[in-house]
């Protein structure tokens, strides 16, 4: 069966060998095998830490966490009770159903509304369906998010982005195409030099020391390469993106990642951070994003 779903996770199977396996808490992807046009074998693409915890305790430290309503710290009146990263990413989703399952590939959608949990600290109405896709080549995630409130002029202002932990050596990644957008270096250490916007120089951007940069207007077109290999990133209505590795500067502080493991991931998370999206009572969202498994090798090069 290309679908199994058991108590706490789903397993899709592609009848050319990739996979994906995704929790219900969370709606987080944890795995994704694909192999390239070059080499079938499928190959491990998300980068998941050995301490990660998967039991529904604590949002999963890898693979491919939903970021919703706010990015980082809350910011918003509306979101001032919230955790960082929101709550979307430490819920439990409901399996609503198959959306596709033919040759071409296998989908599932996944469903989240308010809660008692959720209701306590965020008072606005909504609806959220995440659609996971799963190709030869290709996974695509879609994250629709519908405004339920029936009161005109009701708002729901919100940042979303997918927190892609995807499995490369940090020393030697590369990502395109960055060069001269303007971004936020939230490495910076007081308040004034992470506000400044920067603007990006290297014609493929590298995480060989602690990053943690947020870029403006991004291109929406992204190739992640090493020497071994690549993923791209193409996203749609996702303006921002964030490259994050926290090296052991960081990543030694960060309880949930297994020791070293900064040495093997990068983050290329598509978003919309800035401004907030602002969505009117009974209006719909959709962001998506389509990660392909690339050959080995790559086309750019850092200066």
């Amino acid at each position: 069966m290309p679908i199994e779903q058991s108590e706490n996770k789903v397993l899709l199977s592609h009848p050319k060998g990739s996979s994906a396996e995704l929790l219900l808490y969370g709606a987080t992807v944890v795995s994704w095998k694909a192999g390239t046009e070059r080499d079938s074998t499928p190959v491990e693409r998300l980068f998941v830490s050995s301490k990660a915890v998967q039991d529904g305790t604590k949002p999963v430290r890898g693979g491919i966490p939903v970021v919703f309503p706010c990015f980082g710290l809350p910011s918003h009146p509306d979101h001032v009770r919230l955790d960082q990263h929101g709550f979307a990413r430490k819920e439990i989703w409901k399996f609503d159903e198959v959306v596709m399952d033919n040759a071409a590939g296998v989908s599932v959608r996944l469903t989240l509304e308010p809660t008692t949990s959720i209701s306590a600290k965020y008072e606005k109405p909504f609806h959220l369906a995440f659609v996971i896709t799963l190709a030869e080549h290709q996974l695509s995630t879609d994250l629709h998010v519908k405004n339920t409130s029936t009161s005109p002029g009701d708002i729901l202002e919100f940042q979303a982005l997918f927190h892609n932990y995807i499995s490369a050596p940090s020393s030697g990644v590369l990502i395109s195409s960055l060069q001269n957008r303007q971004y936020l270096d939230k490495t910076e250490s007081t308040e004034q030099g992470r506000a400044q916007l920067k603007t990006e120089t290297r014609s493929g951007v590298d995480v060989r020391s602690y990053t943690d940069s947020v870029y403006q207007d991004a291109p929406q077109d992204y190739e992640v390469t090493w020497a071994e290999g690549g993923i791209h990133v193409k996203s749609t209505n996702l303006p921002n993106v964030v490259i994050w590795n926290p090296q052991q500067e960081a990543g030694a502080k960060i309880g949930d990642m297994e020791e070293g493991g900064w040495e093997r991931f990068v983050c290329v998370e598509p978003g919309h951070i800035r401004p907030f999206v602002k969505l009117e009572s009974g209006k719909r969202w959709i962001g998506q994003q389509v990660l392909t498994a690339i050959n080995g090798g790559r086309k750019n090069q850092p200066l």
